[in-house]
């Protein structure tokens, strides 16, 4: 294997950034065996040598208190039994939070490997009037140090030369087990107490505060003005997610349909067009349609996190969360999950109270997921008229999207409530939170997160979506070819369509609701093949099929089942992992399923009786 080396840093202090910078695209994201946390290794070539370097898991101390600082100080140490022991560690620390950074940096120093110490955003402490003297450092700390600017790519090369120097050694850490999880206080001291000693000898001129920050701190985490801002933040992401989105959607869409055309001209067997067309084509280019959305979204959630924003909500919503039995750090995890559930579940290590871990964890699920938004968009566009309101600054789509959103928060409110006041009540938690600089998101960064999780969706439409597609197809065609009335996926779908009919839903439905639970946004490509098999050659796109085959009312209890239905077995498998139980998984999935039942079910029948249809 190729020679090993470890960044390692606080969390915020930019080694990401520096980890991207040496690395460009050559990445891989996968899971440390045995465990969910993520391992980010890219390769890095110096001198005709590959080296690989692993971006640890952000972590204060080398004494684990969480899974990820665990991984973290297994991989330091040599003890992970999927990785060589590194052969030096470059330890990234922020230049304008020095004194905290250093306690890190004097434990790794410790475990006896070649280290580098880079200070990174160099050019902000720099602007707040802060100066080093790096050769002083050096020698107090006697270790090799060096200025970076990670956004820029400044001080990478240096890196570049240490990775060199010792990439042909084969030193063993001194370090060869984890330590223990609660270091003694006296310990923790006297490592601050050198740290500051290392500080104030090396340090020529000491920070100034930014008034400026302070002024928008006190805006930002105001509880009337901080909230309004958050607020107009989540309409903004929102209505993007539909404006900017549409044209390239329509282009995609167009362009699937275009592409079906296509091949029912060139391919003339009729099994094998309808395979292609019907099951291929129809299944995954609907959902891939919706990658500008996935696209836009994770756009947000990148910049909003690199510019140190996402802490001053958490600070915000630390109120809003202690009165449902919660604290601060329940926000992240939730927050997290927009963008998908597992790894908000994955972040609730952080949390140290058990009861309002496992709380959280009940409740992230209930938040509106990315997998959730192809549904959505797709019942909206097909029954929502684009007609704009509150003056011409949002559109009516919004309005619903965001309406969907906060049925998913103020039901995970109340369950949340009674959870805390009753199987896990608990004693309430101080909320700690280091609030970052505000920062300009780095581009390479922000590209780096947008590209990799688009390429999950897709990849998950090109391996999940495409086998249920094909399989769908199947069974939706045979085995009396053309009539799909007497297939196999008619036959199951009926099996459950009298518990479902009460909610507005067909058989047809009933399948996407079965397929579904490999994957959320599966319904869209299953209704989409069974509509294309039903319909044959229409020439109609899936938004305009939808609208002949749903009612408006059947639309939105279906929005409103998906809202709160646990149609995900991943998240299952990880609240599994997560609890080592089989328990808690179990009683996510019944609660929100009867939870997504009745209240589909009040939507439906309620709609009825006042008359709509």
């Amino acid at each position: 294997m190729d020679k090993v080396f470890a960044i390692a840093g606080n969390p915020n202090s930019g080694k990401t950034t520096i980890f991207n910078q040496l690395t460009g695209l050559r990445q891989k994201v996968a899971n440390y065996p045995g465990v969910t946390v993520e391992k980010v290794a890219g390769v890095v070539q110096v001198n005709g040598s590959h080296l690989t370097v692993i971006d640890l898991p952000g972590t204060y101390s080398i004494h684990p208190r969480s899974p990820e600082e665990k991984i973290a100080c297994e991989v330091l140490c040599g003890l992970r039994p999927d990785i060589p022991a590194p052969s030096g560690i470059v330890c990234v620390v922020d230049s304008t939070n020095l004194e905290r950074n250093l306690y890190l940096a004097l434990q790794i120093r410790e475990i006896g490997l070649p280290m580098l110490l880079v200070l990174n955003m160099a050019d902000e402490m720099k602007g707040r009037g802060g100066r080093i003297d790096q050769q002083r450092l050096s020698e107090q700390l006697g270790v090799p140090v060096v200025s970076a600017v990670g956004k820029k790519g400044e001080g990478v090369e240096e890196i570049r030369r240490f990775l060199a120097t010792y990439a042909h050694t084969n030193r063993l850490p001194l370090c060869l087990k984890v330590p223990a999880n609660a270091p003694a206080p006296e310990e923790v001291r006297s490592r601050y107490r050198r740290a500051g000693e290392i500080l104030a000898a090396s340090q020529i001129q000491a920070l100034s505060d930014s008034p400026l920050q302070e002024f928008v701190d006190r805006a930002v985490t105001h509880p009337v003005l901080g909230s309004a801002l958050f607020l107009a933040v989540v309409i903004v992401v929102f209505q993007s997610v539909f404006t900017w989105a549409k044209p390239l959607m329509d282009l995609l869409q167009v362009s699937f349909l275009r592409l079906g055309e296509g091949v029912k001209i060139y391919i003339q067997n009729p099994l094998l067009r309808s395979l292609l067309t019907d099951g291929l084509i129809a299944g995954v280019g609907s959902v891939l349609a919706f990658v500008p959305q996935i696209f836009i979204l994770f756009l947000f959630i990148s910049l909003l996190e690199d510019s140190g924003y996402m802490a001053r909500a958490a600070f915000l919503m630390d109120r809003v969360m202690k009165k449902i039995g919660l604290q601060g750090k329940s926000f992240l995890p939730l927050l997290s999950s927009y963008a998908c559930a597992i790894p908000g579940i994955m972040a609730c290590r952080t949390i140290e109270n058990k009861n309002d871990r496992l709380a959280t964890m009940m409740i992230a699920p209930l938040m509106t997921c990315s997998a959730r938004l192809p549904v959505y968009t797709l019942l909206i566009a097909a029954f929502v008229p684009q007609i704009q309101v509150l003056g011409s600054l949002v559109s009516l789509p919004t309005m619903v999207l965001l309406g969907l959103y906060a049925l998913g928060l103020g039901i995970a409110v109340v369950v949340a409530s009674v959870l805390k006041s009753s199987v896990l009540k608990s004693k309430p938690t101080p909320f700690i939170l280091e609030l970052p600089p505000y920062r300009i998101p780095n581009a390479r960064t922000v590209f780096n997160t947008i590209w990799n999780r688009s390429r999950l969706f897709v990849r998950r439409a090109g391996t999940i979506i495409l086998g249920i597609s094909l399989l769908l197809w199947v069974l939706a065609s045979f085995p009396h070819r053309g009539d799909i009335h007497t297939s196999f996926a008619a036959a199951a779908g009926r099996l459950i369509e009298p518990a479902i009919r009460p909610l507005g839903f067909d058989w047809r439905i009933g399948i996407g609701l079965i397929t579904s639970f490999a994957a959320r946004e599966v319904i869209v490509s299953s209704l989409s093949t069974i509509y294309k098999v039903q319909a044959g050659d229409s020439g109609l796109t899936l938004v305009e099929t939808v609208r002949q085959q749903m009612t408006p009312l059947t639309a939105v209890s279906l929005m409103v089942f998906f809202a709160l239905a646990c149609q995900c077995a991943s998240t299952l498998a990880v609240v599994k992992r997560e609890t080592n139980s089989w328990r808690w998984p179990a009683f996510l999935f019944s609660y929100m399923s009867v939870l997504a039942y009745l209240c589909s079910l009040l939507t439906y029948q309620g709609g009825r009786l006042l008359g709509f249809v």
